[in-house]
């Protein structure tokens, strides 16, 4: 897999594709601006080398048709606000005018094309669509490890067309995460909450073979019970032994939770151990991700929900590396091929 470094990008139009995809409010306000906050390092590397940037990226799920309140506004005020830096916005992704304008930039300047997703042919791959986009630049790079695992035109098709790397995210994703697979320090612990057992069921076998101890929360516990799951590797899983009205760890599970993470040189977190949206019920996990920053082990930490978390609690810095990937991050974990990584090989 080529990385940016590998290309000489002056005065070349660079498209590249990002992770956008941040939660909003009903109003249309970014929630948490994590995703954007992270690409920022390769978008400084483009200017700095005097490259023109195109930007694209999707959000949420229009479904093939245009949303106001999913267009890319927000994001671009992100974007001014953390590069320091004039960023214009097309009004669409595709289309002879904007290859027009792309042709027309100058070196450092930035262009954020609209959501990928106003257009059906971005989920379908389909190749025109795939062929229109590359028209946009030189260069291909991806940097949405958030959106890797899906088959889209953007994350696909696109390399087909263009001299393709990744960027500085995904090499970052794909390094850190292949290390916890391959050669973490040990001994490893690994944290899996939330629910969807079944589908988490791939990531605790795969993780099992590596870690000394794979801590479940309740809900996994509960649902493998009911459905009879049986995990591959039983005696490495430590189950909760108490809970608060089924919707938190209880203070005996705590206690072994914590003695285990102390124990670890690593930690891999996914998934909290409570109903985190109703504030009575988030002290096991507030919980673990002070322990975790208090064992002094390094530690990585991914999904949606839990990243946003820690990063409510002002702990993110103190996390060796937050995934921005949910699926793409539990897929990465379980062995499976991604697309996007595929298309840059």
């Amino acid at each position: 897999m080529k990385i940016l470094k590998d290309f000489d990008v002056k005065n070349k139009r660079v498209l590249v594709r990002c992770d956008f995809n941040v939660p909003l409010d009903d109003k249309g306000n970014i929630l948490d601006d994590f995703r954007i906050k992270e690409t920022i390092p390769t978008i400084e590397y483009l200017v700095r080398q005097g490259a023109k940037i195109i930007l694209m990226s999707h959000l949420g799920r229009p479904k093939g048709r245009i949303v106001e309140e999913l267009r890319l506004t927000s994001v671009q005020d992100k974007l001014r606000e953390y590069l320091n830096l004039s960023v214009a916005k097309a009004q669409d992704c595709v289309g002879k005018e904007i290859e027009e304008w792309t042709h027309r930039m100058r070196e450092e300047e930035v262009l954020l094309l609209e959501n990928l997703r106003f257009h059906e042919e971005e989920e379908r791959n389909e190749e025109n669509f795939a062929q229109a986009l590359s028209k946009l630049g030189d260069f291909y790079i991806n940097d949405a490890f958030g959106a890797s695992h899906r088959s889209h035109a953007s994350i696909v098709g696109v390399p087909k067309f263009l001299p393709s790397a990744a960027g500085f995210l995904l090499e970052r994703e794909v390094k850190t995460l292949s290390n916890l697979m391959e050669n973490p320090e040990k001994p490893l612990v690994a944290i899996i909450g939330g629910a969807k057992a079944e589908k988490k069921t791939s990531l605790i076998n795969s993780i099992s073979k590596v870690a000394d101890f794979v801590l479940i929360g309740g809900l996994i516990q509960k649902e493998a019970r009911d459905k009879n799951i049986q995990f591959e590797q039983p005696g490495k899983i430590i189950e909760p032994v108490d809970n608060i009205e089924e919707k938190d760890i209880g203070p005996e599970t705590m206690k072994i939770f914590k003695e285990k993470i102390f124990q670890a040189k690593t930690v891999f977190w996914n998934g909290p151990v409570g109903h985190i949206e109703e504030r009575e019920f988030t002290k096991g996990s507030e919980t673990l991700a002070r322990t975790i920053v208090e064992s002094g082990a390094f530690s990585v930490a991914g999904g949606g929900e839990t990243v946003e978390f820690i990063n409510q609690l002002g702990l993110g810095d103190k996390f060796g590396h937050l995934s921005t990937g949910g699926g793409a991050m539990l897929e990465f974990l379980s062995g499976n091929v991604l697309p996007g990584l595929q298309a840059l090989e």
